[in-house]
């Protein structure tokens, strides 16, 4: 039982696609009735006894036709063929198909089936006549009107409205990631703010550190004096502590993303090349021994590259005082052809005599070398830091004087079009232009076409198929009984079933065994009503012309 429910239910939810709000359940009831009375009314004034089954019929197709709309445009082709009542259903049949049925071929296919059926029954129904080309050509007309026009404008409203889905849904994806590209900001400018620190601070700390330390062991000094100045060097070896570990928070290495740096061409960052000069001056006040030198034709540096050399000289000088104490230090700059080369070198530190016990302790956050090598990094260099054979130390970057091409903080692919949602209401998913009521319209305008063709061809078919199936009252005294078939046919029109087949249920009884013709007779006056006509039946038997009879048949 449980398995039947569960089919039952999902059978429904297939035949009845919601959501079934009660407005919406009481609307769709309604238009329901009101489809299945005009079907009814429409087969009472067309005549037929078809009023009650066809209403039914509509009733139920008009629920039915979004669950199922390739079988009910179907269905509604057979039963508008057979009758006026449902014309109205298959505009709604028409229109439902067109939201619904997505795959074009299949769309495709289910209105060729359709209009088959809709020919088809029509010619059925109406027997003889209904081969007739006029007939097939005015039910093109009218199916081409009721149900693909409708099927055309229901398909641009559906894509159009896929289209803006989409549209919102990318919008909403931008949203997420223009969060995600300021979260991304805030971490740089944090590594930014990190590196900074470690360069800068921590530079003049070791100034600072190295300058108490010598002061320390300074033999002229007094006890108080030299207390003093060990407070202030133990003070600064702390303060570098505190700054490795506020660094340490700020370059988290789970979200430490690459320093942003000033793009070639913008104004110059904060020291540059003109300012190594000022840094040796200050490592010289210290008490260290520091040579400058700089070598070849200056050129001009992009702004990237001028920091990163200011930030290379600094962190270098850094690491010398930490790790080599009264050590010469050589500061060189080289202007080669292609880049700038910047060397730190510094031998051995000498032995101290009288040191003060941690004056050599150095304090590392491990940061230096790592942020050197990202900074040339980012403009296109490289760092190279090692031991020399003198048992020293060096460290050499190379630079490019107009730096890289990108600096690595390029804006996330779509954000350009972040105005716009990266999507236009004619673009597709995959990026192609979909253009929804271009490819509409021209469906309709070819229908329009196609529609106003057959109107215009049915015009002309209908003025020869009038004269065809008309013949002279003088043509019809002239022809007389006991002639032959091709002597008579040769004197009549061609005739026309589609405008005498009200004929064939009227006049007098035929011959026995023959075969009969009718036309409508020109007789130059008019009936004794407006619905009155003149007909004129020729009999044939054995290819003789057996009857000729002329009488009058009501509309």
């Amino acid at each position: 039982m449980e398995a039947i429910a569960r089919a039952w239910s999902k059978a429904v939810r297939t035949a009845l696609p919601g959501p079934w709000r009660p407005r919406r359940v009481v609307g769709e009831a309604l238009l329901a009735v009101l489809m299945g009375v005009v079907a009814g009314l429409l087969e009472l004034v067309a005549g037929t006894d078809l009023a009650v089954p066809f209403g039914l019929a509509v009733a139920v197709l008009w629920v039915l036709r979004k669950g199922f709309p390739a079988t009910v445009l179907v269905l509604t082709g057979v039963i508008a063929g057979w009758s006026i009542g449902p014309v109205l259903l298959l505009a709604g049949a028409g229109w439902a198909a067109g939201a619904r049925i997505s795959r074009v071929w299949r769309l495709v296919g289910a209105f060729v089936l359709s209009y088959l059926m809709f020919s088809t029954f029509g010619m059925l129904k109406d027997g003889a006549a209904g081969s007739s080309k006029l007939i097939i050509g005015l039910s093109l007309a009218l199916f081409l009107v009721f149900a693909v026009l409708p099927a055309l404008y229901s398909r641009y409203r559906a894509q159009r409205r896929a289209l803006l889905d989409a549209l919102q849904e990318r919008n909403d994806q931008l949203v997420r990631e223009r969060a995600m590209v300021v979260h991304q900001a805030r971490l740089r400018e944090r590594h930014r703010i990190a590196q900074d620190m470690h360069d800068s601070l921590g530079h003049q700390l070791a100034l600072i550190s190295v300058h108490s330390g010598a002061l320390e062991v300074d033999r002229t000094l007094s006890d108080r004096q030299r207390e003093a100045v060990g407070v202030l060097r133990q003070a600064a070896v702390a303060a570098m502590r505190e700054l490795r570990d506020v660094v340490g928070v700020l370059h988290d290495e789970s979200t430490a993303l690459p320093p942003a740096v000033g793009a070639p061409g913008t104004a110059p960052a904060r020291g540059g090349v003109d300012g190594v000069e000022g840094l040796v001056e200050s490592s010289r006040t210290a008490g260290a021994e520091v040579a400058f030198s700089a070598e070849g034709e200056r050129r001009p540096l992009a702004a990237a590259v001028d920091h990163a050399a200011y930030r290379i000289v600094q962190e270098a000088l850094t690491n010398a005082h930490k790790h080599a104490p009264g050590a010469p230090i050589a500061v060189a700059l080289r202007y080669e052809p292609d880049a700038l080369v910047v060397e730190v070198a510094n031998p051995r530190a000498p032995a101290l005599v009288g040191a003060h016990p941690g004056v050599n302790s150095a304090v590392s956050g491990g940061q230096g070398l790592t942020g050197l090598r990202e900074r040339a990094r980012l403009v296109g260099g490289m760092v190279h830091a090692g031991p020399t054979p003198e048992q020293g130390f060096r460290l050499a970057a190379v630079l490019p004087y107009e730096g890289a091409e990108t600096d690595g903080t390029a804006a996330p692919a779509g954000e350009e079009d972040w105005e716009l949602g990266g999507l236009s209401a004619e673009d597709g998913a995959d990026g192609r232009r979909r253009r929804p009521a271009l490819g509409c319209a021209a469906g309709v305008g070819a229908v329009t076409l196609v529609v106003a063709g057959l109107v215009a061809w049915g015009v002309v078919a209908l003025v020869r198929g009038a004269g065809d199936s008309t013949v002279r009252q003088s043509v019809y005294d002239g022809i007389q009984p006991g002639q032959s078939r091709a002597e008579v046919l040769r004197r009549l029109p061609p005739g026309n079933d589609f405008f005498t087949a009200d004929y064939q249920d009227a006049g007098p009884p035929r011959p026995e065994g023959s075969h009969c013709r009718w036309y409508s007779l020109a007789k130059g006056e008019p009936g004794d009503s407006w619905s009155d006509n003149h007909a004129a039946r020729f009999c044939f038997r054995d290819g003789t012309l057996v009857e000729k009879v002329e009488y009058l048949s009501k509309d």
